[in-house]
């Protein structure tokens, strides 16, 4: 047993001491760098895709960049509005703002159409993204301004008051996620072991490797820049998979010392868990970093941060796993082990261990089916499957907007109030161009075509404003729209100026940069990003797929068929959550407003993802089928016994999962929603529906033909006399 994973475990079995305090050392070294270097935060140019994108950076080099805006909503309490109060209490507002160092100015007052509202627009300084941190002293002064005028009612919102409680929201939401899953997981894993202390190890070390895993991203921030969701997939991940290469690790050395009956001390019982599990767990953590790995051929900040935050939390999580969690099992198992003795003395009866009890009527009766009828299991299962595939012809697939935010966020509410009071400021496009000076005033009177030409369409508002750079190289058109953000009529009008409007103007301008950008810009622009780059990274993660299986099990036939079955439980999740979150009859239960869309991020995400988790259960249940078939055990039987001494841990794995991810159901943003909802399903029909039903069957009716090109039971059987009896029995190689 020279397999790095053995080494490892011996080690830490000799030295437990020495690995506890090394592993807790590394924990605390983690969070200090990490607190040290802080966190790297991307910037707004990191989020630049398409033509949006493109035109944003020509506006950012003539320093005619977009800037963060908070409005100011001004109001009577009850009746009429007193205009001459409500100007008073504006211009009071005005000076203050004004004196604040991060205002970069101040807007005149605006008048609502039915006069009931005025609105004190104000303009920061500085990078879009860090406007939510200059929110606190804009409130400040107009909570002084609200004090001074009692009869009068303030409300703020804007772009930076709405992510800064969008945040505020999502840690909330976090604290509420980690409520649900602890007690659930400490319960499951009390379950499966029967004992507070063997239960509480799984979950001590998924904690431990979040907290090392959350220093580790702080640093790794600045070399790809954190996108504000690192911290959220690593505690999603992190305890997913912590707990289960944990529990993988743990049921193992249970079986090992049940079926030892005493004879092997607890340095040899984790040797042999090593030898199985642990590298069962090391091969599946590489198979989630090598999938996970792939989003960064998106090109996308937000991928490359999830990407970053789940590769750091599963690595750290396969590295405890391999040092602390044998080190723990060896001090646990002596302890036991003094207490057997000091009851045999005591002339009392052993305590029976658990963990041969896997195999249970339950599981035997889940099997009977792939077992006597292989063939109508498999077309039955992949119908089902396949069923739940339909609803994917309806997939529509928008940038979630600000629009589609939760209205438990007090600055949604007073964005909703804005919208009504003053629909001509809904939507904003920009229009930029950059040309050589000499080309200026061409420019200008391209532009103010553009403008009288949509002065005269219903789908703008006909109110506009030019500006142009000091060195009069780059101009800016603002068009208003009135319809929100995230409606047909929006996106109408985006397409009116990118395909005519801008082609006849500016267009003709020789040597002319011009593009639109503005949210709605924006909106359109990424999903048609993350579209063009799909292919790319879905044939990667394919790809990366096959190689993992048929490296793990040295069968391109497995290989093919963990791709296969992968793409359908992945499939299949995807069209239940079109089910459920793209109607309206979910939303009660589920509590979200449909937006009668899918957000852009998740399919790749869960693909991505799913694949990766996967190989947990595939690397875990075929490991078993393998390593008895090298036994010598025909494949048949191998195969029914291998998932059946299984089913229990995998079960387990599956139910702490699907609580993880599932609790990501109760948070108030919409995608999150859709990912901890898509993340759960897709656990449970893989691990439920693949791994019981399928799996079995196709593995049954391609008997040694699975092991394709390697030896099956026939070789195996021809040459299990010249092993040596305990490798034969450990080596899944």
């Amino acid at each position: 047993m020279k397999s790095f994973s053995v080494r490892m475990a011996r080690w830490s079995a000799r030295h437990p001491w020495r690995a506890i305090a090394g592993w807790l050392v590394f924990v605390a070294l983690c969070l200090g760098a990490g607190s040290a270097v802080g966190t790297n935060s991307a910037k707004t140019a990191d989020y630049r895709v398409g033509e949006a994108g493109r035109a944003e950076a020509l506006a950012a080099e003539g320093h005619l960049e977009r800037r963060s805006a908070e409005q100011v909503l001004i109001s009577a309490r009850s009746g009429a509005l007193d205009r001459r109060t409500a100007e008073a209490a504006a211009a009071d507002l005005t000076a203050r703002m004004k004196r604040l160092p991060d205002v970069a100015g101040v807007a005149d007052p605006l008048l609502s159409g039915d006069r009931t509202v005025l609105m004190v627009e104000v303009a920061l300084k500085g990078e879009e993204r860090d406007a939510k941190d200059k929110v606190d002293a804009l409130v400040e002064q107009t909570a002084a301004v609200q004090r001074d005028h009692p009869g009068l009612l303030l409300q703020e919102t804007g772009s930076p008051s709405i992510s800064k409680g969008v945040d505020q929201q999502r840690g909330d939401d976090l604290a509420l996620s980690e409520a649900i899953t602890l007690p659930v997981t400490l319960v499951t894993l009390l379950v499966v072991f029967g004992s507070v202390t063997m239960a509480g190890v799984p979950l001590l070390l998924a904690l431990s490797s979040i907290a090392a895993a959350i220093g580790l991203s702080m640093a790794a921030s600045h070399l790809s820049p954190d996108a504000g969701v690192g911290t959220n997939v690593i505690l999603m991940i992190g305890l997913a998979v912590g707990v289960d290469y944990t529990l993988f690790y743990l049921k193992r050395e249970r079986e090992e010392r049940a079926r030892s009956g005493g004879r092997l001390g607890s340095a040899a019982l984790v040797e042999l868990a090593a030898a199985t599990s642990g590298r069962a767990v090391v091969v599946s953590g590489l198979a989630v970093v090598a999938s996970t790995a792939t989003l960064y051929l998106a090109s996308d900040v937000i991928f490359s941060s999830l990407a970053t935050g789940t590769i750091i939390v599963v690595l750290v999580a396969v590295a405890s796993s391999l040092t602390a969690l044998p080190a723990l099992l060896v001090k646990l198992g002596q302890r036991a082990e003094r207490r057997e003795l000091r009851r045999a003395r005591g002339g009392k009866p052993a305590r029976r261990v658990r963990g041969r009890g896997g195999d249970g009527r339950v599981w035997a009766a889940l099997l009977r089916p792939a077992a006597r009828h292989p063939l109508a299991t498999l077309c039955c299962s992949v119908l089902g499957l396949l069923a739940l595939v339909a609803p994917l012809a309806g997939l529509r697939i928008t940038e979630m907007s600000r629009d589609t935010h939760s209205r438990d966020n007090p600055a949604m509410r007073v964005y909703d109030r804005l919208n009504e009071a003053f629909p001509e400021q809904r939507v904003t496009h920009q229009v930029v161009v950059r040309a050589d000076a000499p080309h200026a005033a061409e420019v200008a009177s391209a532009l103010r075509e553009v403008a009288r030409r949509a002065g005269d369409d219903a789908l703008f508002t006909g109110a506009s404003r030019i500006r142009t750079s000091a060195d009069h190289r780059t101009s800016v058109l603002e068009l208003k729209v009135p319809y929100l953000g995230n409606s047909d009529q929006a996106y109408d009008s985006l397409d009116r100026l990118r395909d005519d409007y801008l082609p006849a103007t500016v267009g003709r301008i020789d040597g002319a940069e011009f593009g639109v950008s503005g949210d709605v810009a924006r909106y359109t622009d990424y999903p048609a990003h993350q579209n063009g780059k799909l292919p790319l990274v879905l044939g990667a993660l394919l790809l990366v797929t096959f190689a993992m299986t048929v490296y793990a099990f040295r069968s391109v036939v497995l290989g093919l068929i963990g791709v296969a079955l992968n793409l359908l439980s992945a499939a299949a999740a995807l069209g239940l959550l079109v089910l459920v979150f793209q109607g309206t009859w979910a939303e009660g239960l589920l509590d979200f407003d449909s937006t009668g869309s899918i957000g852009s991020r998740v399919p790749l995400f869960l693909f991505v993802i799913l694949f990766g988790l996967s190989m947990d259960y595939q690397v875990f249940v075929v490991s078993r089928i393998r390593e008895a078939v090298l036994a010598g055990v025909p494949t048949r039987q191998a195969v029914l016994d291998g998932i059946r001494s299984s089913a229990s841990v995998v079960t387990s794995a599956a139910v702490v999962m699907t609580t993880v991810f599932a609790s990501f159901v109760f948070l108030h943003i919409i995608e999150m929603k859709q990912i901890g909802f898509v993340l759960a399903a897709a656990v449970l029909i893989d691990a439920v529906v693949v791994r019981v039903l399928v799996l079995p069957s196709a593995m049954l009716l391609l008997g040694e033909a699975s092991w394709w090109p390697g030896r099956g039971a026939r070789g195996a059987a021809a040459g299990v006399g010249k092993r040596e009896p305990v490798r034969a029995a450990v080596d899944v190689r």
